[in-house]
């Protein structure tokens, strides 16, 4: 009886770490919808929201870090068991990073809606976040089923993301030569743009460990990331020439 007791009481603590993730992926989720909202409806309330609860995602992290630390002391765990609590740990700092990014969008509402922008910079930042939530929603789903044959797919799909990235900061950059009073507002919406492709690269990375923990292999190598702006220079004026 003691054993089955000792094997029940395991299993809870590693079902009480999982359903930690979970809470703190959908905590995630909901700050960056609402920073992206708050950004693009100039919401100063909403984005000051955000910023507040960051505090929980933070105080996530610690708990999972510090339970963590006490299932490996007591249990002593191997192979897959011990995969799954370092996981668990590695996705909890990706997720207080995703927190952390949709703060810092939060705080730049106030600059980057005191002045007139085209409306095409809100799309574009808007489709940029959608596909950065959508990777995020994606591989919280896989952490759920650990329907591993889907993770190649979504990381592949990051790519799309940098790209998009790089196409927004080409358009922003344009606005700014055009007129240096777009200069400081659309300084700040690249800020904000980086900080959304940044949370595609920690879904992908969450992706990863899924992978790792599920087979206890690493991903190859040779993962698409990383944007092309530093291939973005100055609008040349060809009248010039």
């Amino acid at each position: 009886m003691q054993s089955v007791h000792t094997v029940s009481a395991y299993d809870g603590e590693l079902n009480y770490l999982a359903k930690r993730i979970a809470a703190m992926g959908g905590h995630a989720e909901r700050m960056v919808e609402q920073a992206i909202a708050a950004l693009i409806n100039a919401d100063a309330g909403l984005a000051q929201k955000v910023i507040e609860d960051d505090q929980v995602l933070d105080d996530a992290q610690r708990e999972i870090d510090d339970r963590s630390i006490v299932v490996i002391a007591r249990r002593q765990p191997m192979a897959t068991d011990l995969r799954e609590i370092i996981g668990t740990i590695r996705i909890s700092a990706d997720l207080e990073r995703v927190g952390d990014l949709a703060k810092n969008v939060a705080k730049r509402v106030v600059a980057v809606t005191q002045g007139q922008h085209p409306t095409s910079l809100f799309r574009g930042i808007d489709a940029l976040a959608g596909l950065a939530l959508t990777q995020l929603k994606e591989v919280l789903d896989i952490y759920a089923s650990r329907a591993v044959d889907r993770i190649a797919f979504l990381r592949d799909r990051d790519d799309q993301i940098d790209a998009m990235y790089t196409s927004l900061f080409r358009e922003l950059l344009t606005y700014m030569m055009e007129d240096p009073r777009n200069i400081t507002p659309c300084t700040h919406l690249l800020f904000c743009a980086k900080n959304i492709e940044r949370i595609g690269d920690h879904a992908t990375n969450i992706a990863e460990t899924i992978y790792h923990i599920a087979t206890g292999e690493q991903m190859p190598v040779d993962r698409p990331k990383g944007d092309k702006t530093d291939r973005v220079g100055a609008p040349r004026d060809t009248a010039a020439i």
